[in-house]
């Protein structure tokens, strides 16, 4: 284009296509940023923040697991180290089943030396409370208070005077704590076998967690 003929006409024109051109670049620049933020905001920041909560929950989990590990590895080591006391506890005290049990048990120890047991009648197991623990109303203690309970059973026997004796030995040599608190012998009059009738009380121990 030859500049000294160049007319203000064309000079709008030149101005005019390049204000087309600018304004179209802009336009395509401009759509193009919002197609992007539509699909960011849209699309990718979703599937972003999706991806984000996964991860986060999947971190938490491990470390629930690993809590989890370490609270197993604390819990064995306890369990090791209650191992010889619950043994010889459980030599010791009667469970709850023992104790509901009991007429089968001793049963068989009257059985072995031709007794009959006429009664047998558990009472209200009695707790017995730690030293340092102040006597108060049962309904307010707490299990760790309580070393034991003592549970009182009424009992009437009838049979051979030496039979019995034989029966008192032998339950008292059963690796379960059992007492004769108290006791009373009647001799039958005019029986010829020496029989008598034995009644009393004998006690039996529980611990705390089966009878609280």
């Amino acid at each position: 284009m030859d500049l000294k003929n160049i007319t203000m006409d064309d000079l709008k024109e030149k101005f005019a296509a390049f204000d087309r051109k600018t304004l179209i670049k802009f336009g395509i620049g401009f759509g193009a940023i919002i197609l992007f933020l539509i699909i960011y905001y849209a699309i990718l920041n979703p599937m972003v923040k999706e991806r984000k909560a996964k991860f986060e929950d999947k971190t938490l989990k491990l470390q629930e697991i690993q809590q989890f590990e370490n609270d197993i590895v604390s819990i064995k080591a306890k369990i090791k180290k209650l191992e010889p006391i619950v043994a010889k506890n459980s030599t010791l005290f009667h469970s709850k089943e023992e104790v509901e049990g009991l007429y089968d048990s001793l049963s068989r120890y009257s059985s072995a030396y031709g007794l009959v047991i006429s009664k047998i009648a558990k009472k209200k197991p009695v707790p017995i409370l730690k030293p340092g623990i102040a006597k108060q109303a049962e309904e307010l203690l707490q299990a760790n208070q309580i070393s034991y309970y003592k549970i009182p059973v009424d009992y009437e026997i009838k049979g051979n005077f030496l039979s019995y004796i034989k029966f008192k030995r032998a339950v008292s040599k059963s690796k379960k704590m059992l007492n004769f608190d108290k006791e009373m012998i009647n001799v039958i009059q005019n029986d010829k076998n020496g029989a008598v009738i034995a009644s009393g009380e004998l006690t039996i121990v529980g611990l705390p967690n089966e009878f609280f």
